[in-house]
């Protein structure tokens, strides 16, 4: 363990201008509180007022990124810190901004043979009629560069579908519609190249969207996640495959469906998991024997 004094003061960016706003402010203050209790030097910075001039004026030795969604998810401020010379939490420019773009995340994964629910990208209203020819329904549709989310429509019939891509339209201009699973949702965290015990998802909702992340209190995360060691060594194998194909270092997540049949299909990667009381990064740490303050610690040595 370092020394509070190896790590100098610290920047955690936290808010930002993206539609992920609120879930980092809160994401960030308890990144930060936890830093303070172990006698860290942690400063709250928010990117949506002159991050250069903050960064410049505060003089720090590190920065602890807690930004989601674009500016902070995606490889921009990734960049920015370094030009400025900055070391900073989790992955790097390329995987921020290839992890961030979910159909170049699932190109990648295909090339490399691993397993992704079919998909098309939608430009145009008129290409909505090959959607059900091609991926069948029911299908869900995404904006290509949100988190949480946001944006996000299960369709059941056609007629659905152009009201729910006008809905992820809105959220920067390009549509990923992908095959529905049918069957079970999981994530695998991932913390300096080991994988923390799977977590299964389970919400009444159509599917895990912004109200069962971090609104209902109906949701339930099982973790242990009921899967037999041999399944569960094989999807944490998997995941840690699809984090190192994209570039990724540090620490993040693998979101995934295990259909009826319990094949595995890869979802997305998050390189910037939530740290709120509802997020499943700590909840994933908490069954590895990791307590928060600790995991938060733990992050923050990915910058070195």
């Amino acid at each position: 363990m370092r020394s509070a004094k190896t790590y100098g003061k610290v920047a955690v960016l936290m808010g930002g201008v993206s539609a992920e706003r609120e879930i980092s402010l809160k994401s960030g203050e308890a990144v930060l509180n936890a830093l303070l209790r172990k006698g860290i030097d942690a400063h709250r910075v928010d990117p949506a007022e002159n991050l250069l001039k903050q960064l410049q004026e505060g003089n720090y030795n590190r920065v602890f990124i807690m930004l989601h969604g674009s500016f902070g998810e995606d490889g921009v401020v990734q960049g920015f810190l370094e030009t400025l010379n900055l070391p900073y939490t989790g992955s790097g420019v390329m995987a921020s901004a290839v992890g961030m773009d979910k159909i170049r995340t699932k190109k990648l994964w295909l090339a490399s043979g691993l397993p992704t629910p079919k998909f098309l990208e939608i430009k145009a209203s008129e290409d909505l009629s090959h959607v059900e020819g091609q991926l069948g329904l029911p299908v869900i549709v995404k904006p290509v560069r949100e988190g949480s989310s946001i944006g996000m429509s299960k369709v059941e019939e056609a007629s659905a579908l152009l009201p729910a891509w006008s809905q992820a339209m809105s959220f920067g201009g390009r549509v990923l519609v992908e095959q529905w699973v049918h069957g079970k949702e999981y994530t695998v965290a991932i913390l300096d190249g080991v994988a923390l015990p799977a977590i299964r998802l389970e919400t009444p909702n159509k599917f895990y969207d912004f109200h069962a992340k971090y609104q209902a209190d109906t949701t339930r995360y099982h973790c242990p996640c009921g899967l037999s060691e041999t399944k569960e060594k094989e999807v944490k194998a998997l995941a840690l495959s699809a984090f190192d194909v994209l570039g990724a270092r540090g620490w993040g997540r693998v979101d995934f469906m295990l259909d009826e049949q319990e094949n595995s299909w890869l979802i997305e990667l998050n390189s910037l998991p939530g740290m709120t009381d509802h997020s499943l990064f700590p909840m994933a740490a908490k069954q590895a024997g990791i307590d928060f303050d600790s995991l938060v610690v733990r992050i923050l040595d990915t910058s070195f």
